[in-house]
């Protein structure tokens, strides 16, 4: 398979929406980015159509057509007939008009080729005793039966697609002609690029629009009217089958669309439970008017389908039909390369992902597969990461946030903006009381603290940092936090308990009143025996210089 679908790392963002539109899975992850599996996928773009963030890339061959436009040869454009609901109100005579401007020799529509191919399949139907007839139009069908399911290679009609088919013949009428296939579809660059010599380039109606744009051309709004054109119709659902004569009787003729379905549709025939049927199958639903280029840019089901109605006529395009032989086309088998777990390589794995018991087993296709087995199998071959799992972070990061949560020594209580409690935890439990946490989730925060702060912090939206507040109905001093989440509308109450230290602090300032009276009597005791002592020594000295005084006198007398 070549490389039609590219991936632009820098865009793609780990969502895994690719992967849940991919009916056959074959996009593999690694290291948070998506890659498409070559062998496995079939062109269907899905993912294309479903990246939200168009990380999933066509690959553009514009430049590759003004090359062969340079070339001097005669160069076509093979018109696929979806045309006619992409280009509001343009018909063929319109839009060859501006795709000439290009420089192109000449435009015409793929349905020519569609007659022949429908032509054969009404030969095959008459001519060969075949059980089973599924029509090879559609590539990406072709590609989902070569790569799922070779088994039922044999029930896969050997005719040339409409697109080869209608540029076989030019090539048969203009020898040295290149051909240059338009249509919605991305399998189409892949079917040219495989079977040489048929198609030399192929562009999505979006690089034709985006080209004209560029060269300031705009098709005319004109229609115009060919009944000989019924095979218009083959880009609907069941519209091959609308194009061709039909004997009942011999034959049960079905259509099929979307890739979902066909799988569905071939499983049946795989377990023998379909006979005697000519089976239209296209990938995209509603056939190529849902081609990815249409679902994306032009999403119109109904209308688009009316347009196309409108525009066939109700007979066959005036074509020579060639030999059989002539548009043979081979189908081979494309190996796979995935080896299947056992059954114990399975559950080790759904170990891994949490997936301990049978109920774990969710199978919410979060991850894009349909079931945790399916994962698990994915896994084992590469294709998939454990990470994948939805469930499994949101357990794994629940699981820890609760963990931090529930051990934190710091209360913590989680209310909304309505002021009810959404989570508390232990800590905040054992310093309010509290016995079980179901008694106050969902209940007013106001059944277990003041809300004046919460008030506070959310009309004035700004956080509140380590207030001291006194629980005075559970006796607790605690140091509180309230921070309000804007993001999530949450208010988050942090409490760390420091009622022990505040009565310690207390303990210590009584002591410290206490230690200050005591110094206060003892100095004011100290100071009256010193008063005292001077008191007493004074009146000593009095009386002893009196002594003194008399001992003078009395000697100086003598």
């Amino acid at each position: 398979m070549t490389d039609c679908l590219t991936l632009k790392k820098s865009n793609c963002k780990n969502c895994y929406k690719c992967i849940r539109h991919c009916s056959v899975k074959s996009i593999r992850f690694s290291g948070n980015q998506a890659y498409i599996i070559g062998n496995e996928c079939i062109l269907c773009g899905q993912c294309f159509v479903a990246c939200p963030q168009d990380a999933k890339q066509i690959v553009d061959e514009t430049e590759k057509v003004k090359v062969l436009l340079q070339s001097g040869d005669p160069v076509f454009v093979s018109l696929a007939p979806s045309f006619i609901a992409n280009y509001d109100g343009v018909g063929i005579n319109a839009i060859r008009a501006a795709i000439k401007q290009l420089g192109f020799f000449d435009v015409e529509e793929t349905a020519i080729g569609a007659t022949i191919v429908k032509k054969e399949y009404e030969r095959m139907i008459n001519e060969e005793n075949s059980d089973i007839i599924i029509t090879s139009c559609c590539h990406s069908v072709n590609l989902l039966i070569q790569k799922h399911f070779p088994s039922l290679l044999p029930y896969l009609a050997d005719v040339l697609s409409p697109m080869q088919a209608h540029c076989l013949n030019i090539k048969t009428r203009y020898p040295n002609a290149k051909t240059v296939f338009v249509s919605p579809c991305v399998a189409k660059k892949d079917e040219a690029a495989h079977y040489k010599g048929f198609v030399d380039a192929v562009l999505t109606f979006d690089e034709l629009t985006r080209w004209m744009k560029e060269e300031g051309i705009q098709p005319n709004q004109h229609m115009d009217n060919d009944e000989n054109s019924r095979a218009r119709f083959f880009p609907t659902s069941g519209g091959i089958l609308k194009t061709m004569y039909k004997d009942y009787s011999k034959t049960n003729y079905l259509a099929i669309d979307g890739v979902d379905k066909c799988i569905n549709a071939l499983k049946d025939i795989e377990r023998g439970k379909i006979h005697n049927c000519f089976i239209e199958m296209s990938a995209c639903v509603g056939s190529c008017i849902g081609g990815p280029i249409m679902e994306k840019f032009h999403p119109s089901p109904v209308k688009d389908y009316l347009a196309v109605a409108g525009y066939a006529g109700c007979k066959d395009f005036d074509v020579e039909q060639p030999d059989a032989l002539t548009l043979r086309k081979t189908f081979t088998l494309i190996e796979q390369e995935l080896k299947e777990p056992n059954q114990d390589e399975i559950t080790e794995i759904l170990l891994q992902m949490g997936k301990n018991t049978p109920e774990d087993e969710l199978n919410c296709s979060s991850c894009g597969y349909n079931t945790c087995r399916d994962k698990a199998i994915a896994i084992y071959q590469g294709k998939a990461e454990i990470s994948m799992c939805m469930p499994y972070l949101k357990d794994k990061a629940e699981s820890f946030s609760d963990n931090i949560v529930e051990n934190t020594p710091n209360g913590l209580i989680v209310v909304n903006e309505k002021l009810e409690v959404q989570k508390i935890n232990r800590a905040a439990m054992k310093i309010m009381n509290i016995r079980s946490a179901e008694d106050v989730l969902g209940e007013p925060v106001v059944r277990i603290l003041h809300p004046l702060e919460f008030l506070d912090v959310l009309e004035q939206g700004k956080s509140m940092h380590n207030k001291l507040v006194y629980l005075a109905e559970y006796n607790k001093y605690v140091k509180q936090t309230i921070v309000y989440n804007k993001s999530y509308r949450m208010l988050i109450c942090i409490m760390r308990d420091v009622t022990d230290a505040e009565h310690a602090r207390e303990r210590k300032e009584v002591i410290s009143r206490q230690t200050v009276d005591i110094a206060d009597k003892v100095v004011e005791k100290q100071m009256r025996i010193v008063q005292e002592i001077a008191s007493l020594l004074g009146e000593t000295a009095a009386e002893t210089k009196i002594a003194l005084t008399k001992l003078k006198e009395s000697i100086s007398d003598e």
